[in-house]
């Protein structure tokens, strides 16, 4: 009988623990808009001296910047722009998510790296 439970608890329980890695899976619901067929660069990568700059195919509306624990550190909207220079004040060093919204109300979400 211990046989039979140290196996199902292996194969239902633990297995799928550990087939999952190192992954980490951000919730997609939150950018329900969201198109892949935009061309988005950023610029220098990793980010150095907290500025960089964003290009893109498409009409950048609003950009906000987001560190990883969810915290806002920037947000503002643009006119209409498809090359945008962003200074970050006080950034630390470490991962930032960015969401660039468009003139046609879709938005891609990016990740950088911020180096002192």
């Amino acid at each position: 009988m211990k046989k039979y439970l140290l196996v199902f608890f292996l194969f239902v329980i633990a297995l799928p623990l550990f087939s999952q890695g190192n992954s980490v899976v951000l919730p997609v619901s939150n950018y329900s808009s969201e198109n892949t067929n935009v061309n988005v660069t950023i610029f220098p990568v990793p980010v150095k001296n907290s500025a960089f700059t964003i290009n893109s195919d498409k009409e950048i509306t609003h950009i906000k910047i987001t560190n990883i624990i969810g915290q806002d550190i920037f947000t503002n909207r643009f006119s209409e722009q498809k090359s945008i220079k962003i200074t970050l004040n006080n950034a630390k060093r470490g991962m930032y998510i960015i969401t660039i919204s468009f003139l046609d109300n879709t938005r891609v979400v990016r990740r950088i790296m911020v180096e002192d």
